[in-house]
């Protein structure tokens, strides 16, 4: 696979190996704007190495990360973010003494992709989008996993990304909430963001993925195009 002109973020051979592990056997991948693209696989399959190279908290022995044509394999995470690439976690990653606007405020400046002073009318607008405006000063860790999840979101949203990297997004949420994130998530790859997911649950990824990539063993086995 080359590396495509129209993708916004893309990869190139990766390779990531653990000792005797190899995480990641020449893996390339595109992820194009407008479009949400999946990843699916066993536990082990090498779907979170791959994220982890790819938004740059891990860096892999081989291969390159293109973002925007930009060559950011040895580019570090937060300089990344800055540049427009924005991801959530399988594990929630909220700060849970702040408020659910100060959750999304640290999104909103931490990628410096906005002029000083934007960042209040940056969480104003996510809190609108995600329906949390009226819980916006409610502390995080007093609220529900399927809320956490939004809150996660929009703190990755307030960054104003190009591209939006999702750790299994529906983990511990209910039907209807799922159904809520699946009109979300087509909306945002709507305005053209190009979004990445890993998900387990195939009724999601069969609803809103243009494009489905199953791992398997550190390498894209099928593709769904």
């Amino acid at each position: 696979m080359s590396d495509a002109p129209g993708a916004r973020l893309s990869a190139t051979g990766l390779v990531r190996r653990f000792g005797g592990v190899t995480a990641l056997d020449g893996v390339s991948i595109e992820v194009p704007p407008g479009r949400i693209t999946a990843l699916t696989g066993p536990n082990g399959a090498g779907k979170s190495t791959l994220f982890r190279c790819l938004s740059g908290t891990d860096r892999p022995d081989a291969g390159r990360v293109l973002l925007d044509g930009r060559d950011v394999t040895r580019v570090p995470e937060y300089a990344r973010a800055r540049l427009g690439l924005a991801r959530t976690f399988q594990q929630i990653a909220v700060f849970p003494g702040l408020s659910v606007a100060d959750n999304l405020r640290v999104g909103a400046e931490q990628a410096g992709r906005r002029p000083p002073g934007q960042a209040d009318a940056a969480v104003a607008r996510t809190l609108r989008l995600l329906g949390l405006a009226g819980l916006a000063e409610h502390s995080a860790g007093s609220l529900p996993t399927g809320t956490l999840r939004m809150v996660e979101l929009g703190r990755a949203l307030a960054a104003d990304p190009a591209v939006l990297l999702l750790d299994e997004p529906a983990a511990g949420l209910d039907r209807e909430e799922t159904e809520r994130l699946a009109v979300l998530l087509s909306a945002l790859a709507g305005t053209g963001l190009a979004v990445l997911l890993i998900e387990h649950d195939r009724e999601l990824v069969n609803g809103i993925a243009d494009r489905v990539l199953g791992m398997a063993a550190g390498r894209i086995s099928t593709d769904d195009a």
